[in-house]
C-alpha cells in the first residue's frame, strides 16, 4: 500500500548497481505468499502485522526456507515520577505520533505514576493541540492522514471502545470533516488494561495514558501482551531505570528514548512481534548459515 518512496530508492539504487543486483516488485498477497513457497527462494525478510507474518510462516514451512520477521508491536512506555516533564513531555509526544502513530515500534501505551499523571496528560494535551494534521504538501502542516480507510476505522473502532469504557478525552476523539482519512492528534486517559486501545495495537494517532502506583506492577501490566517489540523507562536515575528496562518483555528497551534506531544495534522482537533481528551484525548474519567444518590430520 506504500510503494512509492521503495521503488524511488530502486530506482536510484539501480543508477549504480549492476542489472539484475537489486529487484523490486509490487502485487497483492499472491505474489508474497508465492515467494514464501518458492524452493529457489532461500530467505524472506517481512515486515507487517502478525497475522500475515505467521501466514508468511506457515508459507515457508514447506521448505524451510530462513525467514526474519518484524512484526507488529504495542510499545509501552512507563514513566517514572522523578522526570521533569516539561522536558519528557514533548520526547513522548513524538515517539508515539512520529509517522501519525504507524510506525511499528511507535509508543502506544503510556504508563504514567498517580504523583504526576495530571501534569503529563497536560503537557502532552498542550502539544496535541498545537499541532497541525492536514495534507503534508501544505506549509505548516505536522501530521498527515492515515494510510487507508481500513486503518481509520480500526482507530475510530477504539476510539468509541475506550469512550464506552469511561476513557477520559483530553483532546481529539473524532474524524476530521475534510476528504481523505485524517483523525486528529487523540490523548486518552483514565483507561487500563482490558480497554481494547491498551490492549490492541492502535497504528495511528491515538495514546492512551494509564496511570500506575507500583513501578513493579506497571513492568507487569507492561508484559502481559502477546507483543514484544519495544519498550521504554524514562527517569533521572539511569541505574534504576537501566535495571527496569531490562525486566521490560521486548527486544528493544530504551531508557528516556523510544522508537529510535540505529544501524549497527540489532532490532528485532519476541513473542507475537517477530523472529531474528535487523541491523547490526546479528542481522546480517540473519542472511547466512552456519557451516562447521572440521579437519583431522592424518
Amino acid at each position: 500500500m506504500t510503494p512509492l518512496a521503495t521503488l524511488r530508492f530502486v530506482e536510484i539504487a539501480n543508477e549504480i548497481l549492476p542489472p539484475g543486483v537489486l529487484n523490486i516488485v509490487t502485487a497483492d498477497s499472491g505474489i508474497g505468499s508465492a515467494m514464501a513457497k518458492h524452493p529457489g527462494i532461500r530467505k524472506i525478510v517481512f515486515t507487517g502485522s502478525a497475522a500475515t507474518g505467521k501466514q508468511v510462516m506457515k508459507n515457508a514451512s514447506g521448505n524451510t526456507k530462513r525467514l526474519t520477521l518484524e512484526l507488529g508491536g504495542n510499545d509501552a512506555g512507563i514513566v517514572l515520577p522523578d522526570v521533569t516533564v516539561a522536558e519528557v513531555a514533548p520526547q513522548i509526544f513524538a515517539a508515539a505520533f512520529n509517522n501519525n502513530g504507524q510506525t511499528c515500534a511507535a509508543l502506544k501505551r503510556l504508563y504514567v505514576h498517580e504523583d504526576i499523571y495530571e501534569q503529563m496528560c497536560t503537557a502532552l494535551t498542550d502539544i496535541a493541540r498545537s499541532v497541525v494534521t492536514g495534507n503534508g504538501l501544505e506549509a505548516g502542516v505536522d501530521l498527515g492522514p492515515l494510510q487507508n480507510k481500513q486503518q481509520l476505522d480500526l482507530v475510530m473502532e477504539l476510539a468509541d471502545d475506550a469512550l464506552k469504557a469511561g476513557g477520559r478525552f483530553l483532546c481529539g476523539g473524532k474524524r476530521m470533516e475534510r476528504v481523505g482519512f485524517f483523525y486528529p492528534a487523540t490523548l486518552v486517559a483514565d483507561v487500563s488494561d482490558g480497554v481494547r486501545l491498551v490492549d490492541e495495537e492502535q497504528f495511528g494517532p491515538i495514546l492512551p495514558i494509564i496511570k500506575y502506583s507500583d513501578v513493579n506492577d506497571a513492568i507487569r501490566r507492561a508484559n502481559d501482551s502477546c507483543f514484544g517489540l519495544g519498550g521504554s523507562i524514562w527517569s533521572k536515575d539511569i541505574q534504576k531505570a537501566k535495571a527496569l528496562a531490562l525486566l521490560l518483555d521486548c527486544g528493544t528497551a530504551w531508557v528516556n528514548t523510544h522508537s529510535t534506531i540505529q544501524p549497527n544495534a540489532p532490532f528485532g522482537g519476541v513473542k507475537e512481534s517477530g523472529v531474528g533481528v535487523e541491523f547490526g551484525l546479528e542481522g546480517l548474519a540473519e542472511y547466512t548459515s552456519m557451516q562447521t567444518v572440521k579437519i583431522v590430520k592424518q
